[in-house]
């Protein structure tokens, strides 16, 4: 996919054919499809593998269990089970990736019952050094919510590597790294003045290129999103639930 399929056009009217567009579109085995649908998974990997860390498991099998998910998305018939009014590929992924988990634990359910594990009777109420036995709740688990706020972590970050790709092609890396805190919220206790003598530029020359980095960073936010949703008017409504997601946990 070329670099201009993968920001908004200029006229606010026009949508191009973007990843999870294509997905749609196309799904069944198509190749463009499955090529569009494996650069999703991979740029959106890492919301898998902290949801299932946040489940409790440790690092290693987080990471071959996200491996194996994506692997299993992958192939086989999974695209033709995409349906196109869901809209939004973090939609569908949260959605596949719990009926895989519920998938995974019915395996291991069966695998386990009978098979020479000691047993203890439900009606045992413990002792007063054990409480007994401890059934888990299967409704239990990570929440949606947790899932969103990493997912929106990581449209940011996208946002981020854009326009520092940009910056740093264009010779002005270090420009950035010195405004970057300008982008991410951490700017509350620096100056911008001292900003302004670290790269050599006037007060008001620094002030003219914090506000173009921002809109960058917003254009690279909203271009990332917009490869994930179905429709232009889904762009501004999924940016705003984003930022709600990210001070929601």
């Amino acid at each position: 996919m070329s670099e201009s399929d993968q920001s908004l056009p200029a006229d606010p009217g026009a949508f191009l054919t973007t990843r999870w567009t294509m997905v749609l579109r196309a799904r069944g085995d198509a190749p463009e499809a499955r090529a569009a649908l494996g650069e999703l998974c991979e740029a959106y990997w890492t919301p898998v593998f902290r949801f299932l860390r946040r489940e409790g498991r440790g690092e290693d099998e987080s990471r071959e269990l996200a491996q194996e998910f994506i692997a299993r998305l992958l192939s086989g018939g999974a695209l033709d089970k995409v349906d196109p009014r869901k809209g939004r590929f973090r939609s569908y992924l949260l959605g596949a990736l719990k009926h895989f988990l519920s998938d995974r634990r019915r395996g291991d359910g069966r695998q386990k019952r009978g098979g020479g594990a000691v047993h203890e009777s439900i009606e045992s109420g413990g002792s007063e050094t054990s409480p007994g036995l401890q059934l888990p709740n299967p409704s239990a688990g990570v929440p949606d919510a947790y899932f969103d706020r990493e997912w929106a972590l990581a449209v940011m970050e996208r946002g981020l590597a854009t326009v520092q790709a940009a910056l740093e092609t264009a010779g002005k890396g270090r420009q950035f790294e010195v405004l970057k805190p300008w982008l991410v919220g951490d700017s509350e206790n620096l100056s911008q003045a001292a900003a302004a003598a670290e790269l050599g530029m006037a007060a008001g020359a620094l002030k003219v290129a914090v506000h173009r980095l921002r809109q960058s960073f917003r254009d690279a936010v909203r271009a990332e999103i917009a490869q994930t949703v179905n429709s232009p008017e889904e762009i501004g409504e999924e940016l705003r639930y984003l930022i709600e997601a990210l001070h929601s946990c």
